[in-house]
């Protein structure tokens, strides 16, 4: 395995649970608009719909893993900024 290799953390809980696209999202959409240093628990609190810790967790690891957090001591910090080639093209119609 070479250095650049991401692992996921591998959690020990009795009964994995894997996160729907709408969690994620909605994880994402909650932590990039906070603007803070957040922890797990003030983040669940923060979040519009209940999510298991579990699932929550595996949430955090994914984000982790693609870049677009960072997780020090149980608290959280988006850190992604989107650099989108079709936002500076000018005249350009998405259909």
């Amino acid at each position: 395995m070479s250095p650049e290799t991401l692992i996921m953390k591998k959690r020990d809980y009795s009964e994995q649970r894997s996160p729907t696209l709408n969690t994620v999202l909605m994880v994402e959409d909650t932590l990039s608009k906070a603007g803070e240093v957040l922890t797990i628990g003030k983040l669940k609190r923060m979040l519009p719909k209940q999510v298991m810790h579990q699932t929550l967790m595996a949430v955090i690891d994914y984000l982790e893993y693609s870049g677009k957090i960072v997780v020090h001591d149980d608290k959280v910090l988006w850190t992604f900024k989107p650099q989108s080639k079709l936002k500076k093209m000018q005249g350009l119609t998405v259909r």
